[in-house]
């Protein structure tokens, strides 16, 4: 198949060439300024990410995000905010690849389908440290150009020149249901 036979065509278009997902759960330990006596809340904030694709391996994620872990101290008679900006790299392995890809200029969609959450939060190490543990999940997709190859219709596009009649009137059957009271009704909830 090539130019010679006039029954296909290669038409050069952007498209999805890798896809890939990853879910992922790690453990962060934040050191207070005061021992604490109890978590009283735990939240994550700030979620920053860029994505750039990282050879045949994957695509790379890399990010950061803030903790702040509300926590009370002197057996419970004061409480404090502690907030700590945690970086992170994902490598994204790419589980649908196309491998037609004309060149090596891509474009990377990134997407957090679950923003890091804490998943848990408890005092360790003898009351010293406060563990937090956080999930987040992305999708990312590569565009770049391929090849398809389409066949020609030898007839071109025929089109047919018909013309539909639609019936829009409305007939007394179409008003049979209708209440006409149903504004003044008072409905009990």
């Amino acid at each position: 198949m090539g130019f010679q036979d006039q029954s296909y065509r290669e038409i050069i278009t952007k498209a999805v060439i890798g896809r890939g997902r990853k879910f992922s759960k790690n453990i962060d330990h934040i050191k207070p300024e005061h021992k604490p006596s109890s978590i009283l809340g735990c939240w994550v904030i700030n979620h920053l990410y860029n994505a750039k694709k990282k050879g045949d391996k994957g695509v790379e994620i890399t990010g950061s995000y803030d903790i702040n872990v509300w926590y009370s101290h002197n057996d419970n008679t004061k409480t404090e905010v502690v907030t700590e900006r945690v970086p992170y790299k994902e490598l994204v392995k790419l589980s649908v690849k196309d491998e037609n890809c004309i060149d090596d200029e891509y474009e990377v969609y990134a997407k957090a389908i679950q923003q890091p959450n804490c998943l848990e939060c408890k005092i360790v190490q003898h009351g010293q440290k406060i563990f937090v543990e956080i999930e987040k999940e992305f999708l990312v997709e590569v565009i770049g150009e391929t090849k398809l190859c389409v066949k020609v219709d030898p007839d071109g596009c025929v089109v047919e020149d018909v013309e539909e009649e639609w019936d829009f009137e409305l007939t007394d059957d179409d008003f049979k249901d209708v209440d006409p009271d149903f504004l003044d009704k008072k409905h009990d909830n």
